[in-house]
């Protein structure tokens, strides 16, 4: 009987070089593939090497995969244009859909793999993604995107096992130590320092404008909106204040942010747009994630034409707009949308 071939995503980090290994000694017939992303200068000819350092390690094939112009039209234009507009971006997310199970799929598709494998730290059960065991690394927040019909091909070897096992068990196999000892990846890749130093490249982030309070009266200035997402509350000045302010809103077109007390961000209520759902339930309780690393509250959604409008059944703080907004059932992921 012909072995099943699995594709793995290489990035030359623990967690994919672990999943090979184990999808081989599993009997998979095991490829891996390295996706050139972004033009982040000096990125990729670390990366690569490691991946393919990686790969030659557990002895299977590397495909460079060029995806350099895809990513820009599908992540890094979009992360500019979302900061433009005042908003904050998930560029992992986009990524996620268009790239590492968009392009990678159809890479897959090509070369006759019947799965599709990653090192992130998620499960599934054919139809619904779920969380990870390791809840401190669990990603599915940032794959609530994907689109489910390839659910059923997906291979996360992460997803039963611990972070700390992971970095123990490459650290005892002779050739894979230095895999172990290596850095944690940013959570954004292309941004190595700041999200601003990224935006000055292509945007005018620098341009004073005014802060103004709940009242609508300017209270201060501030450096440029664009160095401001919700909820922030330090790089601006407010005239004669003793207790902290935060940002509540941003005005792009009049370069203007308002702040106000920590109380003035709850909010209880959010309307998604573009809604990635799992199943076909338009009406329903569950609880909600608006933002990674935030804990999920109670909420009820009622999905219509497109977009969804969400009661929160306690105040969340700090919500903005551009970021992803995801719907659980105990610990099943069945849907999301994007917060507007």
């Amino acid at each position: 009987m012909m072995k099943k071939k699995v594709l793995v995503g290489m990035s030359g980090g623990v967690d994919s070089t672990v999943s090979a290994l184990i999808l081989k000694e599993d009997g998979y017939d095991v490829e891996g593939v390295y996706m050139r992303l972004h033009t982040k200068p000096g990125y990729h000819e670390i990366h690569q090497a490691r991946a393919q350092k990686a790969a030659d390690f557990v002895g299977i094939k590397l495909h460079i995969l060029d995806l350099e112009d895809i990513f820009k039209d599908k992540v890094f234009d979009p992360f500019i244009k979302t900061y433009e507009e005042g908003e904050t971006p998930n560029p992992c997310a986009l990524c996620n859909r268009n790239l590492k199970f968009g392009e990678m799929v159809k890479f897959a598709d090509k070369i006759g793999a019947d799965y599709i494998a990653t090192g992130h730290y998620i499960q599934h059960d054919g139809k619904y993604l779920i969380q990870a065991e390791d809840d401190t690394k669990d990603q599915s927040y940032f794959l609530f995107y994907i689109d489910k019909s390839i659910v059923p091909r997906l291979l996360f070897p992460m997803g039963t096992r611990k972070k700390s096992d992971i970095k123990q068990l490459a650290a005892s196999i002779k050739g894979l130590e230095s895999f172990a000892l290596q850095p944690e990846s940013s959570e954004i890749c292309f941004v190595e320092t700041t999200y601003t130093d990224i935006l000055k490249d292509y945007v005018n982030v620098d341009n004073v404008g005014e802060v103004l309070d709940m009242q609508g009266n300017v209270v201060g200035e501030h450096k440029g909106y664009m160095y401001y997402t919700i909820g922030k509350r330090k790089g601006f000045t407010v005239k004669g204040a003793h207790d902290p302010h935060y940002v509540v809103s941003i005005d792009p077109k009049k370069n203007q942010i308002v702040v106000g007390q920590k109380e003035d961000l709850a909010c209880y209520s959010v309307t998604l747009r573009d809604i990635n759902m799992f199943d076909d339930r338009t009406e329903f309780e569950s609880t909600v994630k608006l933002r990674y690393r935030t804990k999920a509250v109670k909420c009820s959604v009622k999905i219509d034409n497109g977009k969804a409008e969400v009661k929160l059944y306690e105040p969340v703080f700090g919500v903005a707009k551009g970021q992803a907004a995801v719907f659980y059932d105990d610990n099943k992921l069945i849907g999301g949308g994007w917060i507007s």
